[in-house]
């Protein structure tokens, strides 16, 4: 467990502490709106934000220098794209067609 708090030190050389790093739980967190860029804002669908600090209750702990992992399933994101792509020949190929009956229609006169 890390607690995280945020201190300096004044002119007068005394370390004052000048906050600590607050996490947020929320009842729904589907209802929460993206903002982008991983940013998250309370919505009434997300409910009221309990605050508290890592380590404490249901608010998780902070790791230092880690790298969050990946929240995305591989190999449906694989799937996904072998789909997409098959969606994207399949398009290419019909108006490759459409081009070629087309240049026969204008070619029959």
């Amino acid at each position: 467990m890390m607690t995280v708090r945020l201190s300096a030190t004044i002119p007068t050389n005394q370390t004052q502490l000048l906050g600590q790093i607050v996490l947020a739980n929320f009842a729904n967190n589907e209802g929460l709106a993206s903002e982008g860029d991983n940013v998250w804002s309370a919505t009434q669908s997300s409910g009221v934000a309990l605050l508290g600090t890592a380590g404490t209750g249901n608010f998780g702990t902070l790791t230092n220098g880690a790298l969050e992992a990946s929240n995305v399933d591989l190999s449906k994101e694989l799937v996904n794209m072998i789909v997409a792509q098959r969606n994207y020949q399949s398009n290419a190929q019909t108006i490759k067609t459409q081009d070629q009956i087309l240049n026969t229609l204008v070619n029959l006169r």
